[in-house]
């Protein structure tokens, strides 16, 4: 006697809302899978960094790529936008991180509500930067929460948690190993939303992930060593950690934690203790080991100091 596959999940009528690259690969796991999707919500085009021409999102991209239908309001608070949205007659809508607030009209307007794909395990690190702030506190692990949204700030039902360890990941390697991540989870909740009942996020452990500021960027070392390493690599790929140098910028996008611990004698914090870009921190100091200055691609240490010494003894701010 032959055994029947089980049958296919009917694809769901969705409208996806993201605006950076994080969101791409779930827009692509929906497409994939064969859902209608109805629309793509994304922020409008922007001028680049340094005052480039107007560049549009990577969601923006990647669904005009694919003949997805594109929408990009600069807020979603009005009547005429709230009524365009509910005319779509959708299933659900699947956010991630699209950067608008969406109101109760939106929220309510799916049948089956708004999922978002938040980069941490909440209650921990709601908000805006979850991945920057989960390293700069040192956490060992964080991860990836598929949550039924509501109107507070990621205070919605969890439907799926995956954990992921941090290491020494860089906040660009660990937003992309999210973003998969997330991509993966989504489509296994919406094979089979009964099977990930939403569950009340835990009233104890809840934190914050405010918005970067660039002045954070800053490498700051009158700290120890362990945390300007981890701000190094919060920063990395953006903003930039950096430290200047008679009043040129120098971003280190990477580095080791030498004399941990330590108090280095006689050195004051931000100052190199040889030629190597070996800087002092309280405790503790850091090696660089890949730089970028200002207007310059981005090399290793050793290739930096043979073009541009910086000596023993030099003091950075």
């Amino acid at each position: 006697m032959s055994r029947r596959a089980p049958p296919k999940p009917a694809p769901m009528r969705i409208a996806f809302m993201g605006t950076p690259p994080f969101a791409v690969p779930t827009l692509a796991a929906l497409h994939a899978a064969g859902h209608d999707i109805a629309a793509v919500y994304t922020q409008p085009a922007r001028p680049a960094q340094r005052g480039k021409k107007i560049q549009q999102s990577a969601v923006n991209d990647w669904a005009e790529t694919h003949a997805l239908p594109v929408r990009t309001p600069k807020s979603l608070k009005g009547a005429d936008e709230q009524a365009e949205f509910a005319a779509l007659d959708l299933d659900i809508a699947v956010v991630a991180a699209y950067g608008l607030i969406l109101p109760p009209a939106i929220l309510d307007a799916p049948r089956e509500g708004c999922l978002n794909v938040h980069g941490s395990i909440l209650p921990r690190w709601r908000g805006a930067a979850p991945v920057q702030r989960a390293i700069l506190a040192g956490d060992a692990e964080t991860g990836v929460t598929i949550m039924q949204m509501d109107v507070g700030l990621d205070t919605g039902a969890m439907r799926l948690v995956e954990p992921t360890p941090i290491g020494r990941k860089t906040a660009g390697v660990l937003t992309h190993e999210l973003a998969e991540m997330g991509a993966l989870m989504t489509r296994r909740v919406l094979s089979d939303l009964h099977a990930f009942p939403p569950v009340p996020q835990p009233d104890e452990g809840v934190t914050y992930a405010a918005k970067i500021d660039k002045s954070e960027a800053r490498l700051d070392f009158l700290v120890s060593a362990v945390q300007v390493e981890r701000q190094i690599r919060a920063f990395n790929p953006m903003p930039g950690a950096f430290f200047e140098l008679e009043g040129e910028r120098y971003k280190i996008l990477a580095a080791e934690v030498v004399h941990p611990g330590e108090t280095v004698a006689g050195a004051l914090p931000g100052t190199t203790l040889d030629d190597a870009l070996t800087i002092a921190c309280n405790p503790g100091a850091i090696r660089a080991t890949r730089v970028q200055r200002a207007g310059k691609p981005a090399m290793e240490a050793g290739e930096l100091l043979r073009g541009r010494g910086i000596a023993k003894g030099t003091r950075l701010v």
